[in-house]
C-alpha cells in the first residue's frame, strides 16, 4: 500500500512526540532489533492480501501462544549476545578437558568471567527460540512465519545447543562447560547466532502487534481483492482516543464520496482521521478499532489535512494546498483504488475563493470511481449544488447549545449543518468582553 510521509504525517503514524502516535501506542516489542522490524512493517503496509491474511493468522497464533513466545527473550539477553562477539577476547581453547579449563579460568579470570555470564544470556535465547519453534509442532502455520521458524531449527540444530538448552535456568557452570560452550558459540556459531537475533526481531514485531491487538480489544478486519473499493464499519473509533465515541461507515462505489459539514471541534477531522487510521492498520495486517470492518483492498491512502506553508522557500500556505490537490489528483489518476481524505479545503484563501475552488475540485475528483473520498468543509452553501451528483452522501456534525454551552455529541448525521460558531466560542472565551475593556 502507498502511503506517502504527509499521510503518515495527518494520520499520527509516527510523531516526533512519541505519546501521540499510533506507533508508539502499539508498540509491545521486547528487543530493539524487534522496535526496528516493527516500524519497517508500519513503513510499509502490504498491497497483497496473502500477506495480510497470513499476518492476522500468525497474530492469532501468537495470542493463542503468548506465554509460549520467547519468555525468556529480553533486550538485555540479545545485546549481551551481541556484545559477546564484540568484545575482544583471549582465544578459548577448543580443548574442554579439566585441565585446558582450569588454566583458562585461572590465566584469562576476566576473559572466563564475561564468556560465563554471557553463555547464561546465550541459553536465555536459545530456550526461548526453542519455545518459539515448538509451536509448529500444533498449529498449521502460514507460510510467511513457517519459513522463518524453518530456518530458526536449522540454526538451532548443533548439538552443544540442543545441550545448552537442556541446562535449567540458574544452573551453574562447570569449567569446562564454560570453555566447551563458549569456543562453540564464540569461534562456531557466530553467523548463526546474528541470523537467530535476526530472525527474533521479526517474530518479536509480529508479537508487539499480537499482543496490541488483544490489548486493545482490536477486531480483525474482513479484507477482499474486489475490482472496486468499499469499506463496511460497525463502531468505528479513533484508537488514540482514550474516551471515543463510534460511527459506522459504509462507502461503495455508487456512494464513494463523503461530503461532511459540522463546527469546529464537532467531530470532523478525528472522523477522518479514524477511517484512515484504521485502513492502514488493516493494511498491516493488524486488528482494527470497530465491533467489525469488511473492506476491500486498497493501492494508497492520500491525504490533505495538516498543510503547513513553506517560509524558507517562500511558499503560501494556500500555495501549498493547491500543491497538494494536483498531487493527489496525478496520484489517482492512475485509476487504482485510493482512500482520498481532505480537511478544510483552501483554508489559505477568502471564503468566495475558497467556495469556487473546492467545488471546482469536487466535481472533477467525483469522477473517478475507483476512489473513495472523504471531505470535510466549513463551506456548507457548496453542498446544494452539489445535491445532483448520487454519488455523493452528506453527512454533518451536531453541535447543540445548552444556556449557552457547546455541546459536542460527536454523532454522525444526515445532511448538512450551516452551524456556525465562532463568535460563540469568541464570547464563552471572554475574548469580546477583554476586547471590550481596552
Amino acid at each position: 500500500m502507498q502511503i506517502d510521509n504527509t499521510t503518515y504525517s495527518d494520520l499520527s503514524v509516527f510523531q516526533t512526540a512519541d505519546e501521540h502516535s499510533i506507533f508508539s501506542k502499539l508498540d509491545r516489542t521486547r528487543t530493539v532489533g524487534g522496535r526496528i522490524q516493527l516500524l519497517e512493517l508500519f513503513s510499509h503496509p502490504y498491497s497483497r492480501l496473502d500477506k495480510i491474511r497470513q499476518t492476522q493468522e500468525i497474530l492469532l497464533i501468537i495470542q493463542k501462544y503468548e506465554d509460549q513466545w520467547g519468555p525468556s527473550i529480553s533486550n538485555g539477553t540479545v545485546m549481551v549476545m551481541e556484545r559477546f562477539y564484540e568484545t575482544p577476547l583471549d582465544r578459548i581453547p577448543a580443548a574442554h578437558d579439566p585441565v585446558s579449563a582450569g588454566m583458562y579460568k585461572l590465566l584469562h579470570a576476566p576473559d572466563y568471567s564475561l564468556t560465563r555470564y554471557s553463555i547464561s544470556h546465550f541459553a536465555d535465547f536459545i530456550r526461548g527460540m526453542f519455545s518459539i519453534t515448538a509451536i509448529r509442532e500444533k498449529e498449521s502455520c502460514p507460510p510467511l512465519l513457517n519459513s522463518l521458524l524453518e530456518r530458526a531449527v536449522r540454526l538451532l540444530s548443533p548439538d552443544p545447543i540442543h545441550a545448552l538448552a537442556k541446562k535449567k535456568q540458574g544452573d551453574k557452570l562447570q569449567p569446562v562447560e564454560v570453555v566447551e560452550y563458549g569456543n562453540f558459540i564464540r569461534d562456531k556459531f557466530k553467523s548463526a547466532a546474528l541470523t537467530l537475533i535476526e530472525i527474533h526481531g521479526k517474530l518479536d514485531a509480529w508479537y508487539s502487534m499480537a499482543v496490541a491487538s488483544k490489548e486493545f480489544n482490536l477486531v480483525m478486519p474482513e479484507i477482499e481483492d474486489t475490482e472496486f473499493p468499499f469499506i463496511e464499519i460497525r463502531a468505528l473509533y479513533h484508537i488514540l482516543l482514550p474516551k471515543a465515541v463510534s460511527y459506522d461507515v459504509k462507502m461503495d462505489p455508487e456512494s464513494n464520496f463523503i461530503f461532511m459539514t459540522g463546527a469546529n471541534m464537532a467531530g470532523k477531522s478525528t472522523f477522518i482521521k479514524s477511517v484512515g487510521s484504521a485502513l492502514f492498520l488493516a493494511h498491516l495486517g493488524m486488528g482494527v478499532p470497530a465491533e467489525k470492518m469488511k473492506i476491500s483492498l486498497f493501492d494508497g491512502i492520500l491525504s490533505n489535512i495538516n498543510v503547513v506553508d513553506n517560509l524558507v522557500k517562500g511558499e503560501s500556505y494556500f500555495f501549498n494546498e493547491v500543491q497538494r490537490i494536483r498531487k493527489t489528483i496525478v496520484q489517482i489518476s492512475d485509476k487504482k483504488k485510493w482512500l482520498v481524505l481532505m480537511d478544510e479545503l483552501f483554508k489559505g484563501t477568502n471564503m468566495q475563493d475558497a467556495m469556487k475552488c473546492s467545488s471546482t475540485v469536487i466535481r472533477g475528483l467525483i469522477k473517478i470511481r475507483s476512489s473513495l473520498f472523504i471531505l470535510s468543509t466549513h463551506l456548507y452553501e457548496i453542498g446544494e449544488e452539489l445535491k445532483q451528483y448520487h454519488n455523493i452522501c452528506f453527512k454533518y456534525f451536531e453541535t447543540r447549545i445548552n444556556n449557552g454551552q457547546l455541546e459536542f455529541p460527536y454523532q454522525l448525521k444526515e445532511g448538512i449543518s450551516n452551524d456556525r460558531l465562532g463568535y460563540l466560542i469568541l464570547e464563552r472565551e471572554r475574548v469580546v468582553e477583554l476586547l471590550d475593556k481596552l
